[in-house]
């Protein structure tokens, strides 16, 4: 598998709920994607490809951010805990200077 097709996250559990053969969009794959042209008489793209793109552009957008809130809620979690810790540690080091 060379880098370009390589999915980054997905060696641990992927925190989103969706099917096996569900697959997020990875960015060359939103570069380089191409879009039929309509039929004769009319110009431009097809509507129906280009919507479904977009919604699924939108739900791997809204996965990464859920992903992302979830990180920086853990993230906050993380730091009070240490700041707690550096606390307590603090105050037995001060009482043991005391005593």
């Amino acid at each position: 598998m060379n880098a370009k097709n390589q999915r980054p996250g997905t060696a641990g559990g992927d925190a989103t709920y969706r099917s096996a053969a569900y697959t997020s969009l990875l960015p060359w794959q939103v570069r380089e994607r191409r879009f039929s042209p309509v039929g004769f008489g009319r110009r431009g793209l097809n509507p129906d490809d280009v919507y479904a793109f977009l919604d699924r552009v939108a739900v791997d957008m809204a996965a990464v951010y859920a992903a992302l809130a979830e990180s920086r809620r853990e993230t906050a979690r993380i730091k009070t805990g240490l700041r707690r810790w550096q606390t307590d540690q603090a105050r037995a080091r001060n009482e043991r200077a005391q005593n």
